[in-house]
């Protein structure tokens, strides 16, 4: 698709959607599809539904594909009646609610069909799933590729942005986009190549940066979604500090709100290149701040390519936490002032780099946490003991919560998985003795389970939440 300034209607909503039917709109569809000609405005349609409707079947996505294009294609055509895009979208939108409709169907679908005109487009255009925990999508190997590509090219593209845009619907659009096109383009020009082999092994490193960028953009974004930019800064904060439990808070703080400003920035852009440009700023910010104090960051930033020191820098392990003195605890007078917050992200910070190993979705438990404390015990009529009561409750249940999460994904990191769950089992007979080894097995499983999604340092935030 060619450089565009701001985004078209279809990137977030297709054409039933908010104010469908106004000229304005109708004019801004006609004009994406003119601009862009019929196959990419279809192409654009696929990856902008699949992303919207990301739990959507092939076949439903390409029969709303069908209309929308279909729609564009009669009533965008040199002297078409103006009021047939609106009639048009009405058709469609009534379509949606019938009984058996072919469209992704969305547990939401009903209460927008009991509206009606205007509100009822306005009800389906806000729909969309939410995203995937993890990406589904798992590349063919080379000859897989080409014999689907060889039977149906165009089948096979169709398919591919279906299942890539639902996998990574996170990363914005332009990453998506060029990722998409650059893959479709290595296929078919390395399906016919001579050497097909010597081509894939060329193309896919041209591709790295690319690859990279959409993996780690619709891990972040995910996340920003999910958090919302406050506690964005807050995961990002805790992560680096157990990467490196000796920086203190002034140092990885500043990191932390850069961080979640490019996210803020860049997750909803259209910009071409934003994701890109300011996520390998950060990066060397983080390099110059952060390599001469670590070894392994150091390590990280030797690369030329800051989107890979990026990756590089992500996927770091915790380190193992220091001998530090106990945590100060904020007084409640700094928990209910205006820098409530940031004493409260403070104290938390200090307890991630003392339990390295706790992972993400516990530490966002405790952030949750703290905010509904300071927003229940700060507008009390005595914050004092509203606040004493809460901290004598966490003050018995905090240590062994922690304790228990740093245990499970100290293990998890540092055993193979067989060793690992053999462990789990140990420790779950000695706590429940009373338990069958049937029970027993599902608790090794579950927690298994677990620990292989949640521990990790890039893992799904609402997955992992729900399961905490």
């Amino acid at each position: 698709a060619p450089e565009r300034a701001e985004a078209p209607i279809l990137l977030t909503n297709p054409p039933f959607s908010a104010l469908a039917g106004k000229a304005y709109v109708r004019d801004k569809v006609c004009q994406e599809f003119q601009t862009l000609g019929k196959e990419n405005f279809r192409t654009l349609t696929i990856i902008s539904n699949s992303r919207k409707f990301s739990n959507a079947t092939f076949e439903e996505i390409s029969h709303l594909t069908r209309e929308i294009v279909s729609l564009a294609e009669t009533c965008c055509a040199e002297g078409a009646d103006p009021s047939c895009y609106d009639a048009g979208s009405s058709a469609l939108s009534a379509k949606s609610c019938r009984e058996g409709s072919p469209f992704p169907s969305h547990p939401g679908t009903a209460g927008c069909c009991t509206q009606e005109g205007l509100e009822r487009k306005l009800c389906l255009a806000a729909l969309q799933h939410p995203p995937q925990p993890l990406p589904r999508y798992l590349l063919p190997s080379n000859e897989e590729l080409c014999q689907a590509f060889g039977k149906d090219p165009k089948n096979f593209a169709d398919r591919f942005l279906h299942e890539y845009a639902s996998s990574y619907g996170q990363a914005p659009l332009p990453v998506l986009l060029g990722s998409t096109r650059t893959f479709l383009s290595m296929v078919s020009t390395c399906c016919i190549s001579t050497t097909p082999t010597a081509c894939f092994l060329k193309e896919k490193l041209e591709r790295k940066t690319l690859s990279l960028l959409t993996l780690m953009s619709n891990r972040v974004c995910s996340r920003f979604m999910v958090y919302g930019k406050d506690k964005v800064t807050f995961s990002y904060l805790t992560s680096l500090a157990q990467k490196m439990p000796g920086a203190s808070f002034e140092d990885l703080f500043p990191l932390a709100e850069d961080a979640a400003e490019v996210f803020a920035q860049c997750c909803d852009s259209v910009a071409e290149d934003c994701m890109q440009k300011k996520l390998s700023e950060h990066t060397a910010k983080a390099c110059s701040a952060l390599s001469a104090r670590d070894e392994r960051f150091a390590d990280c930033c030797k690369g030329k390519n800051l989107m890979q020191n990026y990756f590089c820098i992500s996927a770091l392990p915790s380190a193992p936490a220091p001998k530090l003195p106990e945590v100060q605890k904020p007084t409640n007078k700094q928990l209910c002032s205006e820098e409530g917050a940031r004493h409260a992200k403070r104290y938390l910070f200090e307890l991630a780099r003392r339990h390295t190993s706790v992972p993400d979705a516990f530490l966002g438990k405790l952030y949750d946490a703290s905010a509904k404390v300071r927003e229940e015990c700060c507008s009390a009529k005595d914050p004092s003991a509203c606040l004493d009561s809460k901290r004598q409750r966490m003050g018995e249940e905090l240590p062994p919560f922690l304790e228990k999460a740093n245990q499970l994904c100290g293990q998890y990191t540092k055993l193979n998985f067989l060793d690992f769950k053999k462990r789990l089992r140990e420790s779950l007979a000695q706590t429940m003795p009373e338990a069958s080894p049937e029970l027993l097995g599902q608790l090794v499983e579950q927690r298994a389970e677990f620990a292989s999604t949640c521990c990790p340092p890039n893992s799904p935030p609402l997955y992992c939440t729900s399961k905490v």
